[in-house]
């Protein structure tokens, strides 16, 4: 506590912020999914000693959810071995054992699911379990047609990024047009749908060239408050054109699973293809995380549904069946372009270009500041990365720490040590507002959206910042000594 901001944090309590929202409403529910997805397993569960302990889970979860909508106490969480329990535990301590409705938005939230999790990590047939698994692949099988619209643009994109630029492009048209493709590439990756490579469907680099000042990149950028990509882009060019034989590795620090985890992959297959990376690090969380957050079984999940497409979207599942939903079968052009991206992605991995890393830091509990004192190899190792690329909402409020900054407060200066010239970070924060915090908006700003239809008001809530409408992309480039944003 005492290595966070030094800001107030959202509460549970505050009624005017989505911290009271996600107490009283989000969270009992989450429970119930929770709970009626042991009920599902545990109804098709061959082994009486399996079943019976799962049956126990379920009345542990509704326990939770009772002291939850009670407004209990937070309890001390039970040992299940590893060692973030009595970081947990200590911090709860300090903090005076609060109520659920009454503390620090960002502490309860993560206590929550690491609170779930004791369940099955403490259990004898049930561990291991991903209590969210089935809501990630089902997600991912809802987006068929985007998963298929993504893969055949993948497949043209990275084969024109090999081909290079035309003969008849100088070498600064050239760069413009690289720039514009890397701002593509990496809003899809920000959004987590098809949509933003719409515009790049059957784009040339002379195409790219006439993108640059369209009406439709300007509609494009209009939600995106703050956009730093173009620092980002220059920082890995100038890397590349410096070394082009060297290491360039690209962290990934990843958010949701299924169809974003999907877009993620198509960015860093690009960054891959372009040489602006030579090696991808992914890194996802350990344990099943704020419902639909990467673990890396989502990683293998996800290609081995890509391994058999035909099978994965067109088998339907008893649930399905019932609700009486069609499958689009798949055709021959769509099998191919998702056979591309399975080969693409399995050969990257194969090869150590595409790598998995998990680490317990990111489901402490705290923020980000903290990582240089509590995590110093983690963070030794990311100082080694060229580009550390957070993606979603949690990362965001876990990087400034999930406090009332002022909105116009300047990125760097919300990100604390990790802003820290010669000894801090080189990265990109990718966001899409979920929730109060937000820092780096121009004078202004705020009011602005506040003032727009479901806004909050003048002297309102910012539930502007709550629909995940508008965004934010951040650099700080802190690397290096003189390197600093600030």
């Amino acid at each position: 506590m005492d290595l966070d901001p030094q800001v107030a944090p959202y509460r549970t309590s505050d009624k005017n912020s989505f911290a009271h929202v996600s107490a009283v409403d989000r969270w009992p529910k989450i429970i119930t999914g929770a709970i009626d997805d042991v009920h599902r397993s545990v109804a098709i569960c061959t082994d009486a000693a399996a079943a019976t302990e799962g049956k126990g889970i379920v009345e542990a979860l509704a326990k939770i959810k009772y002291e939850l909508q009670h407004n209990r106490q937070l309890t001390p969480l039970d040992d299940d071995g590893e060692e973030d329990v009595h970081l947990y535990n200590d911090e709860l301590r300090k903090r005076g054992n609060p109520v659920w409705h009454d503390v620090s938005w960002l502490y309860s939230e993560c206590y929550l699911y690491r609170r779930m999790n004791t369940l099955f990590a403490r259990s004898q047939h049930w561990k291991g379990y991903d209590v969210f698994a089935r809501q990630k692949l089902d997600t991912f099988k809802s987006s068929q047609r985007a998963v298929i619209e993504l893969a055949s643009r993948y497949k043209d994109l990275i084969e024109q990024v090999k081909r290079g630029a035309p003969e008849s492009m100088t070498a600064q048209e050239a760069v413009n047009a690289e720039s514009l493709l890397f701002n593509e590439m990496a809003e899809a990756c920000l959004w987590g749908n098809a949509t933003d490579l719409s515009l790049l469907t059957t784009l040339t680099f002379e195409d790219l060239q006439k993108l640059q000042d369209s009406k439709l990149r300007k509609a494009a950028e209009s939600t995106v408050l703050v956009n730093d990509l173009p620092k980002a882009f220059d920082a890995l060019k100038q890397s590349q054109k410096v070394d082009p034989n060297g290491e360039r590795r690209v962290d990934f620090v990843l958010d949701n699973a299924g169809f974003e985890l999907y877009a993620d992959l198509v960015f860093a297959g690009y960054l891959l293809a372009s040489g602006l990376a030579t090696t991808i690090v992914l890194r996802p969380k350990s344990i099943p995380w704020f419902v639909s957050d990467v673990v890396p079984n989502d990683f293998g999940a996800l290609l081995n549904a890509l391994s058999n497409p035909k099978h994965f979207f067109e088998t339907m599942s008893d649930e399905e069946k019932s609700m009486g939903r069609n499958v689009a079968p798949l055709s021959e052009k769509d099998i191919a372009s998702l056979n591309y991206v399975f080969n693409d992605w399995s050969q990257l991995h194969a090869s150590g270009k595409l790598v998995i890393r998990p680490h317990r830091f990111w489901t402490h509990a705290g923020s980000f500041w903290r990582m240089p004192t509590t995590a110093p190899a983690l963070y030794a190792d990311l100082r080694r990365s060229e580009l550390i690329i957070l993606k979603g909402d949690l990362n965001g409020r876990k990087l400034t720490g999930d406090v009332m900054w002022d909105p116009t407060t300047p990125f760097p200066v919300a990100i604390g040590p990790l802003a820290r010239t010669g000894e801090g970070l080189r990265l990109l924060q990718l966001r899409t507002c979920k929730a109060d915090t937000v820092v780096g908006l121009k004078p202004g700003e705020d009011e602005r959206l506040k003032n727009t239809e479901g806004g909050g008001g003048i002297g309102g809530a910012r539930k502007w910042a709550w629909s995940g409408k508008w965004a934010v992309v951040q650099y700080n480039d802190a690397l290096y000594e003189g390197s600093s944003c600030l």
